[in-house]
């Protein structure tokens, strides 16, 4: 897509910290202001899918393989205690960038980060909502 800055990465056309890639996946680390934490990544497939609506079910599995890969290499390699694999699909979502992609993050002990927000919000009619999500499958 000739407007999608990670597209632009792939084409060669944009500079980035290539990480890993093979021919369906690319990771690179994210522009300096918006790392969170030591080793974090961007994975994205080369081919342009907007969000989790759009990618196909063996993209997705393939690049969850690298997921995989490139976090047992952190675990291996960078002494990393564990990952967050963060995503979000649509703008409401927070999504910024309207290319697939997820967050790689390695996590440490007592590095300081709590990414699993606190919203505080309790669900007042907990089995219904679930019941009725259920019937959708």
């Amino acid at each position: 897509m000739a407007e999608c800055s990670f597209c632009k990465i792939i084409a060669g056309e944009l500079p980035s910290h290539k990480i890993y890639e093979n021919e369906n996946v690319l990771a690179f680390a994210p522009l300096q202001e918006h790392i969170i934490a030591r080793g974090h990544m961007l994975i994205i497939p080369k081919t342009h899918y907007a969000d989790i609506y759009d990618i196909p079910n063996a993209e997705l599995h393939r690049l969850m393989g690298a997921i995989k890969i490139i976090s047992q290499k952190l675990k291996e390699q960078y002494h990393a205690d564990g990952v967050n694999i963060l995503h979000a699909s649509g703008k409401v979502a927070q999504q910024s960038i309207l290319h697939f992609h997820i967050h790689l993050i390695p996590r440490y002990h007592n590095d300081g980060l709590d990414l699993w927000p606190n919203t505080g919000y309790r669900e007042g009619n907990f089995p219904d909502v679930y019941r009725e999500i259920a019937r959708l499958f």
